[in-house]
């Protein structure tokens, strides 16, 4: 869901984290023996969407139209200056950097989802503590190229700057396009059980005088990415987001995808 805070009508996807029972550390592989996975279609990748039901009580779901709210592809996508950042910034905003509609769900252009479910969950017990998830659905393969091409970019990514689209004015020309300091740092992340590998990172966002952060992780299951993010202030760091979420959410997706059509 690049760094901008998370809205209901055009949410900034992103990251999981997990609690793992002896899993491995980032880029671990202790689910491959669990086979790849089938693709799962738009309608199985929004019935495979955690539930209020899967996580007890006190966790509220809203499950979101991706990309509402923007005015078409590619509205609201943040470019990186530097070339090599841009698909983490895609991966963090999917719905804006998508592929027109029809072109994707045919054959998406490398790096872009065929399908996506956006979803938010809501803690009563932690009212700040919100989560903002993305399902994305990739074509065989695609999945595990776009996490091996993240984990390289620490290195040329731990400083960048990026340029959003100016929010709409009132009068044209009134407002310029915004320019974003992002930092970003590589966090010790496990592999859930279920998945086949986890990354995970907080990127921060500095174009204003408040620096805001964004806790994320990617967990790979099979040819799904799914995503989970928190933010924070510099004050109130982005924490992981709850573990709960996380496990319930792999293990709902590698049962929809292990089920035969």
């Amino acid at each position: 869901m690049p760094l901008r805070p998370v809205r209901p009508s055009a949410a900034a996807l992103a990251a999981l984290l997990l609690l793992a029972t002896g899993c491995t550390t980032v880029g671990g592989s202790s689910a491959d023996r669990a086979g790849p996975g089938r693709e799962l279609s738009a309608a199985e990748l929004r019935a495979a969407a955690v539930a209020g039901a899967d996580l007890g009580a006190g966790y509220t779901v809203t499950v979101m139209t991706p990309g509402h709210g923007d005015t078409g592809a590619g509205a609201g996508r943040e470019v990186a200056d530097v070339p090599a950042c841009q698909p983490l910034l895609d991966a963090l905003t999917p719905a804006a950097s998508a592929a027109p509609t029809g072109a994707a769900s045919a054959s998406p252009a490398p790096g872009y989802p065929y399908a996506e479910t956006d979803l938010s969950v809501a803690r009563t017990a932690d009212p700040r503590g919100g989560v903002y998830g993305g399902l994305l659905g990739y074509r065989t393969g695609r999945a595990a190229v776009l996490q091996t091409e993240l984990e390289t970019l620490f290195g040329p990514c731990a400083a960048f700057t990026s340029m959003a689209p100016a929010p709409p004015a009132e009068k044209p020309g009134k407002k310029a396009p915004i320019r974003t300091r992002h930092r970003l740092n590589r966090e010790d992340t496990p592999t859930p059980g279920g998945a086949d590998a986890a990354l995970g990172f907080t990127l921060t966002n500095e174009s204003g005088s408040a620096v805001l952060s964004q806790r994320a992780v990617l967990a790979r299951i099979g040819p799904a990415l799914a995503v989970f993010t928190t933010f924070g202030v510099a004050t109130e760091p982005a924490a992981a987001p709850d573990e709960v979420i996380v496990r319930q959410q792999v293990a709902k997706l590698r049962a929809a995808q292990a089920k035969k059509k």
